[in-house]
C-alpha cells in the first residue's frame, strides 16, 4: 500500500517539474500558443473574449503523450 502512496507522489513530482521546465521554456521561447490559427479571438469596446482551441487541442495531445510515456515506466 504505502509502495503505490510513494510512486504516485513520485509521478506527481515529476510531471510537475516537466511542467515547470515546459513554462519556462515557453515563456523564452515565445511559443505560438494563444495565436494558432483556430484559437477565437473577439475584441470589442470593454471586454476581449479569447477561446483557444486549438491550442487547447495541441496541449491535450502533448500531455497524453507524456503520460503514455510514464505510465509505461511504472508498469
Amino acid at each position: 500500500m504505502i509502495q503505490s502512496v510513494g510512486k504516485v507522489f513520485l509521478l506527481v513530482g515529476v510531471l510537475l517539474v516537466i511542467l515547470g521546465l515546459v513554462m519556462i521554456l515557453a515563456g523564452r521561447m515565445s511559443m505560438p500558443f494563444g495565436k494558432l490559427p483556430g484559437d477565437i479571438v473577439i475584441k470589442r469596446d470593454n471586454f476581449v473574449l479569447f477561446v483557444p482551441l486549438v491550442s487547447m487541442l495541441v496541449l491535450s495531445l502533448v500531455l497524453t503523450v507524456i503520460l503514455n510515456v510514464i505510465s509505461r515506466f511504472f508498469r
